[in-house]
């Protein structure tokens, strides 16, 4: 599993997803879709999207990564999570029809998403890629239009050193004459899109221009431009014949987080003293973490903090406020960096705290050093904070 172990996991190729989905008759073929990449906002996007169409009187599906509590939490239709009789179900038939094709954890994931989305007879489902999109295993979809939000530098070693070649990465998921609508990035990126764009004779938007975003329920300054990219995506959906009620596409917006379940985009979890968490996780992503804690008012601030060893610690460490007392921790993932490791990298950017083996032991540590008007922040990586929920 690419989530719990890092790179031994990761597949770039398409060949066993296409077999498996052969196999069980092709059921990516059997709904509408609105495929979704990018480095920051696409769980997000996603998540907004599916609420839209739900409250527009849509069957909608919905397929994210990585989960937080629950592994169904990842295939959803109107908001409920796939039962577990139907997981067990597909991996059983899965091993009387394939048992030697050895799928990942992911592609077995994501064509019991399929299947899950063809059987229910899904309107529409929103499908968010987990890395990349030309070699990502949704990326087998004929999709009504794809979007691919902001991109940033993040899995570096796999899908390229610069934003350029993470961008021409993302752009593999642009179908010919579908339309693609792309998020706010520089014009380095945009360039890369809307060239391959052209050569697939895609229509492009750009979300940044001309369209206000959608007012939710979604916590954070960075979901403003995530909801400009949601608004454009409603435009495009109601061009090409989507029924899409203005009252019922700003109910659904406002929704999001009662729809869908997503969790961990700041999310307040505890008053007195406050305690947030945030899944960013990248340079970009932390920036707007550090953004949103200037924002806030507090005594002394506490951060718990844990990363995954295959991430550019420097970039990210750099950014964080000298200020706040820290509490290294370790994520119970082989993936995860190892907390005395981070605390020797972060005292060179003088970030100074103890280290803890555990998530929890870091967290309960903060509580009890934590005054009612200080603010305690949980962050650093998706599974430092899945943890604490």
């Amino acid at each position: 599993m690419f989530q719990r172990v890092g790179a031994a996991a990761y597949k770039a190729d398409l060949s066993t997803t296409i077999k498996l989905c052969e196999l069980l008759g092709n059921p990516q073929h059997g709904f509408k879709s609105i495929h979704v990449a990018g480095t920051n906002g696409k769980g997000s996007v996603s998540s907004a999207l599916a609420s839209i169409f739900q409250a527009c009187g849509y069957k909608t599906g919905l397929f994210t990564s990585p989960h937080l509590k629950d592994f169904r939490e990842r295939i959803r239709i109107n908001g409920d999570m796939i039962s577990k009789e139907k997981v067990a179900k597909f991996v059983a038939r899965y091993q009387e029809i394939a048992p030697d094709l050895e799928p990942s954890f992911f592609e077995m994931t994501c064509v019991m998403a399929f299947e899950h989305f063809k059987e229910e007879k899904v309107d529409i489902a929103i499908l968010e890629t987990g890395m990349g999109g030309r070699l990502d295993s949704t990326n087998v979809v004929s999709p009504e239009f794809s979007i691919i939000t902001s991109i940033g530098l993040d899995h570096q070693q796999f899908l390229g050193d610069t934003k350029e070649k993470i961008a021409r990465e993302k752009a593999g998921i642009i179908k010919e004459n579908r339309p693609i609508l792309l998020g706010k990035n520089n014009r380095e990126v945009q360039s890369v899109i809307t060239e391959m764009a052209a050569v697939k004779n895609a229509p492009y938007v750009y979300a940044e221009y001309g369209f206000q975003p959608l007012a939710t329920d979604l916590p954070g300054s960075y979901q403003f431009e995530n909801m400009q990219t949601v608004r454009a995506a409603v435009e495009i959906a109601r061009s090409i014949g989507w029924n899409l009620l203005e009252s019922s596409v700003l109910l659904g917006a406002t929704q999001v987080l009662k729809t869908t379940g997503l969790r961990g985009r700041w999310e307040q979890i505890q008053e007195l003293p406050k305690v947030i968490l945030d899944v960013g996780h990248n340079e970009d992503g932390v920036k707007w973490v550090v953004d949103m804690l200037r924002q806030e008012t507090y005594v002394r601030l506490h951060i718990v903090w844990g990363m995954v060893a295959d991430k550019d610690a420097k970039t990210i460490l750099m950014q964080l406020p000298i200020s706040a007392t820290y509490y290294w921790c370790r994520a119970d993932i082989p993936r995860a960096k190892d907390a005395q490791q981070l605390s020797d990298e972060a005292l060179k950017f003088s970030l100074e705290g103890k280290v803890y083996p555990s998530v929890m032991q870091a967290f309960e540590a903060a509580k009890a050093e934590a005054q009612l008007s200080d603010l305690i922040f949980v962050g650093g990586s998706i599974f430092t904070v899945a943890e604490v929920l």
